[in-house]
């Protein structure tokens, strides 16, 4: 019985040694920081590659633990994103905020939730690819620049792939038919086309 008792004794003492050397060797990860960065004069779109610095307007960015993908417009942004594959990633969006932005130079210090942001279509302004659209931390900003332009807005939720299709086509027709009725002059004020 002794034998016994001795042996179960090592046993267990074993098992806790090696119980305490598996803890030992878990680290403690640390929280990961998933804020927005700041966009670089040579940053290339994650969708067209095209270089983000060359268009003006809001852009977009998720941000995940390992990486960062940023985007030359809001819609490059929203449309990635809405593929099934991506959305299953922990990554925060962010796109900036155009009631704190100059719209050919948007404030990277001014990046909000994508998620929280109101957006609007149908404007004149003029982004990088598909639909330009603004993007709001302030409702009541979107509401503004949309009656201004006859526009509409919309929450980040309520922005399908089907809007985007329907947004960009909507935006490519207006500049056809401006190059069919020779209207170049307001051609050019929606290409550079300013929010206050």
């Amino acid at each position: 019985m002794n034998m016994s008792y001795k042996s179960g004794l090592r046993t267990a003492l074993l098992m806790l040694f090696a119980l305490t050397l598996t803890a030992c060797g878990e680290q403690e990860e640390a929280p990961v920081k998933l804020d927005p960065v700041a966009f670089h004069e040579a940053d290339e779109c994650h969708v067209c590659g095209m270089i983000i610095a060359d268009f003006p307007g809001p852009k977009g960015q998720a941000v995940e633990r390992n990486e960062v993908k940023k985007f030359c417009s809001t819609a490059e942004m929203l449309s990635w994103w809405l593929q099934p594959e991506n959305r299953i990633l922990d990554a925060r969006l962010y796109v900036h905020d155009m009631g704190q932005s100059q719209w050919d130079q948007p404030d990277d210090g001014h990046l909000i939730d994508a998620r929280k942001a109101w957006y609007v279509s149908g404007t004149p302004l003029k982004g990088a690819m598909g639909a330009s659209l603004a993007s709001f931390a302030d409702q009541a900003a979107a509401e503004a620049l949309a009656a201004e332009h006859n526009g509409t807005v919309l929450h980040f939720d309520e922005i399908d792939q089907e809007f985007l299709q329907q947004a960009a086509a909507a935006q490519h027709g207006d500049m056809h038919d401006m190059i069919q009725q020779g209207d170049m002059h307001d051609m050019g004020d929606m290409m550079q086309g300013d929010l206050q």
